[in-house]
């Protein structure tokens, strides 16, 4: 059986306060589900932001894990607009070098808990925003991406994820630079370096479930693509919001019992995505958050168990296809 990765944060019941308690029952019913290989694990600057020792003591021995410097990517451009690997402000981007040395830390220290290789990837980002004050090229990120290159990250990949990108006249909401100068910059580092794509997160940029799929195909025609999360959004008024990135569930599949009605991540949009990415990707899975705010540890826990059972039916229709 294939096993898969999840942004479980994004679920967790502790998005307002810490409380160990709750965290740890959500952790014990992901632990249950046997499809789960991993976790994408956020990395705001340290190992967790509450209790690294809890963090330690509760992972599953088992579970690989994929670091995402996207959490605290967000909070720093909240007090930088300059901040980012592909800044071509200064500071900004040794801000960023800097902020990574912490997850090459983390990196290092996960790996000698579990008396293993446990870090599969990482996934960094070619902030700052774009349409600000700040400026950003693939220049500077190509000159960043070579950098980190030359650290020793103990066996994990690289991975750019590609997040919404900045045009002229509609609102973004990451804002980083386009796909193909991600791309570029890749390619001027010399780096091995791949590319992570968010579904959710391309289809913003275009308002357009057809627009991942030019974007994975893109990615994997240059052989880069190595990571596929899948996280929803949709254009009409739902909780999740309009054209939001907001980790929105899947939209009913398969007769599972939790889903989000109005979302474009249908399963037919999540097998297209998969035959256009075609085998060996490095990490496959999935991010959403519940609704309402205060939903229920069996929502919770149920919204990844029923995603991962979507996403194992939508995979064997599409891998079949390729056969």
């Amino acid at each position: 059986m294939k096993r898969f990765f999840l942004g479980a944060y994004a679920t967790s019941p502790c998005q307002g306060a810490w409380n160990p308690e709750a965290e740890a029952a959500y952790w014990a019913g992901l632990a249950a589900l046997p499809a789960l290989g991993g976790l994408e694990y956020p990395f705001t600057g340290r190992l967790h932001p509450h209790d690294e020792a809890w963090a330690l003591a509760h992972l599953k021995p088992d579970w690989d894990l994929v670091l995402t410097l996207l959490p605290g990517t967000m909070d720093r451009l909240g007090e930088n607009p300059h901040f980012g690997l592909a800044s071509d402000d200064a500071g900004g981007r040794a801000a960023a070098l800097a902020f990574t040395a912490q997850a090459l830390d983390v990196v290092r220290r996960f790996n000698a808990a579990a008396g293993r290789r446990r870090v599969v990837a990482v996934e960094l980002h070619g902030a700052p925003r774009l349409g600000g004050p700040a400026s950003a090229s693939a220049s500077a990120l190509a000159a960043s991406l070579a950098e980190l290159a030359g650290w020793d990250w103990q066996g994990a990949a690289l991975c750019l994820e590609h997040c919404d990108a900045w045009f002229p006249g509609q609102t973004a909401i990451k804002g980083f630079l386009p796909l193909q100068e991600e791309i570029r910059a890749i390619r001027a580092s010399g780096a091995p370096v791949g590319l992570a794509l968010n579904w959710g997160r391309s289809v913003l940029e275009e308002r357009d479930p057809a627009h991942v799929l030019d974007q994975i195909r893109a990615a994997r025609a240059e052989g880069l693509l190595r990571g596929l999360i899948f996280s929803g959004c949709s254009g009409e008024e739902t909780p999740w919001g309009v054209w939001q990135d907001s980790h929105m569930p899947h939209a009913p599949a398969f007769g599972v019992e939790h889903a989000a009605p109005g979302s474009l991540m249908t399963a037919e949009a999540m097998a297209q995505a998969l035959e256009a990415a075609g085998e060996g990707l490095l990490f496959l899975g999935g991010k959403m958050t519940a609704r309402p705010k205060d939903a229920p540890l069996e929502r919770r826990i149920g919204l990844n168990r029923d995603f991962l059972k979507v996403l194992q039916a939508v995979l064997g229709q599409a891998y079949t296809k390729l056969q």
